[in-house]
């Protein structure tokens, strides 16, 4: 195999005209790749986009070959794949104001140039999804991001009208599945890319703990953070370090890895019904 790239998180090798996407144990934050890592974590990332690209054939397909046709070495934390030309803009979904949008709201009342109403807070519902794209930025450097009319710009309207549906309709059906199981997705963002057959597919992961937010509905009071189910809390801990964000990154301590690890797991369990072993 041929190492093509490193990511914040996943690798990705060559093996004949497939691709083996390996999902690392490591955690970004804030577009840094800390130096600790969380254990488990690939394998859980890994077992939980593969349950979710399941759930969701019937709107799109997604990249996955085999989940078992790989390397022994990376058994559990990867996958088989078909070589996808992706696009290059982060795909987003809202459902909930909170994090980046949330400062963006502060600021003008606007989400990626879409006008929201009045009054919003930290955890507010919006009035439906709405989709608010990003740059995919380089490894090191932070994701920006941009409107739907520059999505248009870049790539069409037909083709960008493509993204933001599908991208809205994976939230929709992924948020229904979660609300059966108490928890709310705030937000998601996927990736999208061409095969050869120039078919629209997901790649990379899907409705997972480093790719969306996850909160328990029984929890959930606008007006505050909320508890998650996923990475927020390291990136609440590194926030209260007074850490600038840029390199070098402080090493995670003990007890926020050991609750990280239980969060995934716990979100894991309680979306697909299965026991983590």
């Amino acid at each position: 195999m041929k190492l093509l790239h490193s990511g914040k998180v996943r690798d990705l090798y060559a093996d004949g005209d497939d691709i083996i996407l390996v999902a690392s144990d490591r955690v970004s934050v804030y577009d840094i790749v800390l130096p600790t890592p969380i254990p488990d974590k690939g394998r859980l990332l890994t077992a939980l986009s593969l349950w979710w690209f399941e759930q969701l054939t019937e709107i799109v397909p997604h990249h996955v070959i085999s989940a078992t046709d790989v390397p022994e070495e990376f058994a559990g934390r990867a996958v088989r794949c078909r070589k996808l030309s992706m696009i290059d803009v982060e795909c987003v979904a809202r459902g909930y104001l909170t994090g980046s949008g949330l400062k963006d709201y502060d600021r003008d009342g606007t989400v990626s140039g879409i006008d929201l109403p009045d009054g919003l807070v930290d955890g507010s519902r919006l009035p439906e999804p709405i989709f608010t794209p990003s740059t995919k930025a380089p490894l090191g450097q932070h994701d920006e991001p941009i409107s739907y009319a520059d999505v248009v710009a870049e790539h069409g309207e037909t083709l960008a009208a493509r993204l933001r549906d599908v991208t809205l309709a994976v939230y929709r059906r992924g948020s229904a599945i979660a609300a059966e199981r108490g928890i709310i997705i705030a937000d998601t963002k996927i990736e999208l890319g061409f095969d050869d057959d120039g078919e629209l597919r997901l790649g990379d992961e899907v409705l997972t703990s480093d790719s969306s937010r996850f909160w328990p509905a029984d929890e959930w009071k606008p007006g505050r953070p909320q508890p998650s189910f996923d990475k927020q809390y390291v990136r609440d801990w590194a926030a209260s370090t007074g850490w600038d964000r840029s390199e070098p990154a402080p090493e995670i301590p003990a007890e926020v890895v050991a609750a990280t690890r239980a969060k995934y797991v716990e979100a894991y369990e309680r979306l697909t019904g299965e026991r983590w072993d």
